[in-house]
């Protein structure tokens, strides 16, 4: 394909890598993995990373970690704040523990959540948001920490699109109580299937860890603040105190993690130079809204918007682009509220979510990689340019 959708960013690295723990005959989770959350949570300048086998599974065990703290834990019925646009698995942990979804429709020119309707969003049952930065560019995660403060509220952030996106020189996935990532084949950095949590709080990093593995103490330093531990090793090595999970990674996941951690700050330069083409090739063109960049992007991938006013036909412009051999794809995963699997939820919305809507309807992204796409991105231009005349 002339210009793909998504490629591989791996090289000879990773390969040798894979071959380090193919040698060792250690492939359930081990010592690759430790380093890889130790080095992980150090470029974040945070002190407990987790790794997990997805960013949904990211999503899914930092949900339970919330949802068994030990003071204040959130409860079945309690509202959490979302985004109307995100994917779904953002979502399906927050039903799946019984929370009930309060949707807030997304900014137009950012595509991520309007934080001029957080007062509104809230309700005496509020006991949480998530905070979601869209393909590569930071939500307004600032204003969302301090507005759960002042609320009393957990910030959840899932940052599994914007690995390496920063505000005022902060790392995205560090704002909340608790982050989450993705290292999947399409992401920042890829260790085949993969995913990471991040947070500051030894009761959540310790949570996270048990529910990573079967809910068992294995784990666990003895002086965890979890369970006491009793004299009994026989027992103590099958211990099991919390409903947990199986979402463990391999060795394989973390070997390749710590390279590909490695060369993140110049694959993301490298995504920031083809964004900065696009933005020249579009910005100021009504037809086409871009993102507006809030911080400092990390690019994940260009998306276009067409502007409701002119009435610009979507399947033309996508048949333009099949025609042209350029990749295309619906933004993140559209407006939940679009989706069959809404019936399933308890959720309200803060209004009828007409910017989501819109951005389902008349949006798309074509794919940015870690490479020169100098010539993909001005026939991309080009194409789209003649299609929408």
């Amino acid at each position: 394909m002339f210009y793909e959708l998504a490629v591989s960013s791996w090289g000879d690295e990773e390969i040798a890598a894979i071959q380090r723990v193919i040698a060792s005959n250690r492939f359930t989770m081990g010592p690759n993995v430790a380093a890889f959350e130790a080095a992980f949570a150090a470029y974040h300048s945070a002190k407990y990373a987790v790794m997990v086998n997805s960013g949904s599974s990211a999503n899914l065990i930092a949900t339970a970690a919330l949802c068994y703290k030990k003071d204040r834990p959130l409860a079945r019925g309690d509202e959490v704040i979302v985004p109307a646009i995100s994917w779904a698995t953002t979502y399906h942990p927050l039903q799946q523990y019984g929370l009930k979804l309060r949707i807030v429709d997304v900014e137009l020119n950012s595509i991520n959540m309007d934080v001029s309707q957080l007062e509104a969003a809230l309700t005496p049952k509020t006991r949480a948001i998530v905070g979601v930065s869209i393909l590569g560019n930071p939500a307004a995660l600032d204003v969302m920490r301090a507005f759960a403060d002042k609320h009393g509220l957990y910030f959840l952030e899932d940052n599994c699109e914007s690995l390496d996106a920063e505000i005022a020189g902060r790392k995205t996935g560090t704002f909340g109580h608790i982050g989450t990532f993705s290292s999947f084949f399409s992401h920042h950095i890829s260790t085949m299937e993969g995913g990471l949590i991040i947070t500051d709080d030894r009761e959540l990093y310790e949570l996270s860890k048990s529910l990573r593995a079967h809910g068992w103490v294995r784990d666990l330093p003895p002086d965890s603040p979890l369970y006491e531990k009793r004299d009994d090793d026989f027992f103590e090595a099958y211990r099991f105190i919390l409903p947990g999970y199986n979402v463990r990674p391999t060795e394989l996941n973390g070997a390749i993690g710590t390279v590909q951690l490695g060369k993140l700050p110049a694959m993301t330069a490298a995504r920031r130079r083809n964004w900065a083409l696009f933005t020249k090739l579009f910005a100021g063109d009504n037809r086409f809204l871009i993102q507006r960049e809030n911080g400092k992007s990390s690019c994940f991938s260009l998306t276009i918007v067409l502007n409701p006013e002119l009435g610009l036909p979507r399947e033309k412009i996508l048949q333009a682009l099949k025609d042209a051999d350029i990749g295309y794809r619906i933004i993140t995963g559209g407006c939940i509220t679009r989706h069959d699997v809404i019936k399933y939820y308890s959720y309200t919305t803060v209004d009828d979510l007409p910017n989501a809507n819109l951005v389902h309807d008349q949006g798309f992204f074509v794919g940015n990689h870690p490479t020169d796409l100098s010539a993909q991105i001005e026939r991309l231009h080009e194409v789209l340019d003649k299609a929408a005349r």
